[in-house]
């Protein structure tokens, strides 16, 4: 096994590769020297602003070129190579609709220009998936944003693509429309297929995926899943939050200890910082039994994806 396939930022199943791609427009650097790949089931891509995210997932479609390093897609590198488009479905960032036509006129173009043999069978099939049956006869300038991200989403589909990428895809979508969304990704990487999502909205992405690619200022910035990131991070102590019904006496039991490097008391609770969860998670129960105390709460309070996110950023 090879060094690359250890790593969190590769997945041995690979279909997408990233090998030491940069990109460079002019003086500005949008992407620098980035390795990571992608395989079945969905990951999401996440990073601030002007992090990298969207000139990244052009140069995995093919619709841009690295400055450096390289892209494989199923294998080949995606540029001028129509085999692969074959297998890619994209749903970009930008609000790429026909106005002028409805729904079921978009996804039936797009297609016919897949070479979809039973055009109308298929069109009903992602307008169903989507939930725009009932609106797919009206003009998509008549739509919400929300209705066009779907459409636009129904069009990625029509081909059944092995690879999907999804920039922003949840951007003016109402919360049912979102959690339908969610479900629908989900269930395409349960299936097989490759779905790689960009994202500002940290906790859509933790509803989608346990896997993550973070780029902060064009750079890798962490790989893998949200725990294991978070465990990774060692020079950044845990906080966690204790409840119980003698919060006072606990608190102060474990004020002394050497692995406890702060703790705050308010009202029932009790927040802690420690560098070994593990030593905290053991004695915790030992002198919750000295004081005769009852626990009800014991939960790291920086493992989700927007804690670990925000650490991340504050590194730059």
């Amino acid at each position: 096994m090879t060094s690359e396939a250890r790593s969190p930022a590769f997945v041995a199943d690979a279909t997408v590769e990233v090998l030491g791609v940069s990109k460079w427009f002019g003086q500005k650097v949008a992407v620098s020297d980035v390795s990571c790949s992608f395989g079945p089931g969905v990951t999401g891509l996440l990073g601030p602003n002007g992090a990298g995210k969207t000139t990244l997932l052009r140069m995995l479609t093919g619709l841009i070129l690295p400055s450096e390093g390289t892209v494989q897609v199923l294998g080949v590198e995606p540029r001028n190579r129509v085999e692969v488009y074959e297998k890619i479905g994209l749903v970009p960032e930008e609000d790429a609709v026909y106005g002028f036509l409805t729904a079921r006129e978009f996804v039936t173009y797009a297609a016919k220009l897949s070479g979809v043999t039973d055009v109308a069978g298929e069109a009903d099939r992602v307008l169903r998936a989507v939930e725009m049956t009932d609106a797919a006869d009206r003009a998509i300038s008549e739509y919400s944003k929300g209705m066009r991200q779907r459409t636009k989403v129904a069009a990625a589909l029509i081909h059944n693509p092995q690879i999907l990428v999804l920039d922003e895809p949840l951007n003016g979508t109402d919360p049912v429309q979102r959690a339908h969304l969610i479900r629908l990704f989900r269930e395409l990487g349960s299936a097989g297929h490759t779905v790689i999502v960009s994202s500002h909205v940290l906790e859509e992405v933790q509803r989608m995926t346990d896997r993550v690619i973070a780029m902060v200022d064009g750079k890798l910035a962490a790989a893998g899943d949200v725990a294991a990131i978070r465990r990774a991070m060692t020079d950044i102590p845990y906080r966690v939050l204790i409840e119980s019904d003698d919060s006072r006496g606990l608190a102060t039991s474990l004020v002394g200890a050497e692995y406890v490097q702060g703790v705050r008391l308010s009202g029932d609770s009790i927040h802690i910082e420690t560098r070994d969860l593990a030593s905290l998670g053991t004695d915790i129960a030992r002198v919750a039994r000295d004081l005769d105390a009852r626990i009800t709460t014991f939960r790291p309070e920086d493992e989700s994806l927007e804690s670990v996110f925000r650490y991340l950023v504050r590194r730059r």
